[in-house]
């Protein structure tokens, strides 16, 4: 973050929310600008009275529109939502803790409804553009997040990722996106796509402002980042399956990250893992995202179903053929290869892999559903590894040279995070110098 008053960082990002030639329209459904204003007001008088409640008092920052705020309406980028919820009684956790930490939070973020697709759009609140080029596919499922990131609509956003929908936009919008340790911060208060697979993720502009942003909403004491010495590191490349099918530019992009790893003196290892097609074999079982999805909007469906972007019904509806047995099982197959992945990464530091196969694609080849679900599922095909096996993960921009923003995923076993955000801000540096 810089270094201008909370003030100044909100009036701009006010500015920017309200600009009809932007996407604050499209990106940003709540404004929250009076409460907003006085919390930053808030963080200011602490600031000149040499009061500091961390390294996010006065940060501004959006939260996704699933996560419950006391009183209003958890839409989730749905208008039937919209219609027919309850208030919420209280504010989710994390919103609470990012309160406590003296956050301003000026706005609530679009969504792919339900967070059920990684292209980013919504046919209902519209789809922002990406800000490398407004044709394009912002990302999702959280699509408002990282364009009101990227946009200097807010300092940080927070997103969920079920599936990647934190690394994937990031990644193609060009800026960092984070995914948790699942466990470490509480999903409560966020409207769940799966219940075993969502996680409470950050997007920002740099590392350090997802660090700061991820230790608060899990309860912990912010750390200093110090980036990890590259020398020695040890990153091990997936085989077969990441690697396969990149665009010609992420296929140019990530062989040359690699080239400058190695250089730094970074241990690289082409690792095969054969976990990689047992998981692919147990997602073409079953599915335990559809399977929980539905059980949360069956009643929703069966009443409103009309209402739902057909897409997202689409494959929701997918989950009323599996059945209790089919679920179980595919529960305790994947835990059993979670156990099996940790033993696996146990010799390397991190894996390194492209976030996304592709850069984004524009809008309007998404528009055909055909061709709409080809595209997700080849955006989501690398980050969805890291929800299967339960790591945690990062996207990191590569270097651009003026061209569309690809993203360089590195994911650690769980409970790494730390280490993870120390390795991140290392190749941060790396790649900016």
């Amino acid at each position: 973050m810089n270094h201008a008053s909370s003030r100044e960082r909100l009036d701009r990002a006010l500015e920017k929310i309200a600009d009809p030639k932007g996407e604050g329209a499209r990106a940003c459904l709540t404004v929250y600008r009076d409460a907003a204003t006085a919390a930053s007001d808030a963080a200011d008088a602490r600031a000149r009275a040499g009061i500091s409640l961390g390294p996010l008092d006065g940060a501004i920052v959006t939260i996704k529109d699933l996560f419950d705020v006391a009183g209003e309406v958890t839409r989730a980028g749905s208008k039937v939502l919209a219609e027919e919820g309850k208030p919420a009684a209280v504010d989710a956790p994390i919103v609470r803790r990012l309160r406590a930490a003296g956050a301003v939070i000026v706005a609530k973020t679009n969504m792919s409804e339900f967070a059920f697709t990684g292209i980013g759009a919504n046919p209902h609140f519209g789809t922002p553009g990406n800000p490398a080029d407004r044709a394009r596919v912002p990302g999702g499922s959280s699509s408002g997040a990282v364009v009101a990131a990227a946009d200097g609509m807010c300092d940080i956003a927070i997103g969920s990722d079920t599936g990647g929908s934190c690394r994937l936009p990031a990644a193609i919008c060009g800026i960092v996106g984070y995914k948790p340790s699942r466990q470490r911060i509480p999903t409560e208060g966020a409207f769940p796509l799966s219940y075993s697979l969502d996680s409470i993720g950050s997007l920002a502009r740099s590392i350090a402002d997802c660090a700061n942003a991820d230790a608060v909403m899990a309860g912990e004491e912010p750390f200093a980042l110090e980036p990890t010495p590259l020398a020695g590191l040890r990153l091990g490349i997936p085989q077969g399956m990441p690697l396969e099918n990149l665009d010609d530019t992420v296929g140019k992009r990530f062989p040359e990250a690699l080239d400058r790893l190695q250089k730094a003196g970074v241990h690289l290892s082409n690792e095969k893992l054969p976990l990689l097609d047992d998981m692919m074999h147990a997602l073409a079982r079953t599915s335990i995202l559809v399977a929980e999805a539905y059980y949360i909007h069956r009643d929703l469906l069966a009443r409103r179903g009309e209402g739902v972007d057909p897409i997202v019904r689409s494959r929701i509806e997918r989950g009323r053929d599996i059945s209790a047995a089919g679920y179980i099982a595919a529960v305790r197959e994947r835990a059993a290869l979670i156990r099996a992945m940790d033993v696996r990464l146990a010799d390397v530091d991190a894996l390194v892999l492209p976030a996304t196969a592709t850069v984004a694609p524009r809008l309007d080849e998404v528009a055909d559903p055909k061709e709409f679900m080809v595209r997700n599922a080849r955006l989501l095909r690398n980050t969805t590894i890291g929800n299967f096996f339960d790591l945690c993960g990062i996207s990191v921009p590569l270097p651009r040279d003026g061209g569309l923003p690809t993203g360089l995923m590195l994911m650690a076993r769980n409970g790494n995070d730390r280490h993870l955000f120390r390795i991140a801000a290392a190749v941060e540096r790396l790649f900016a110098a």
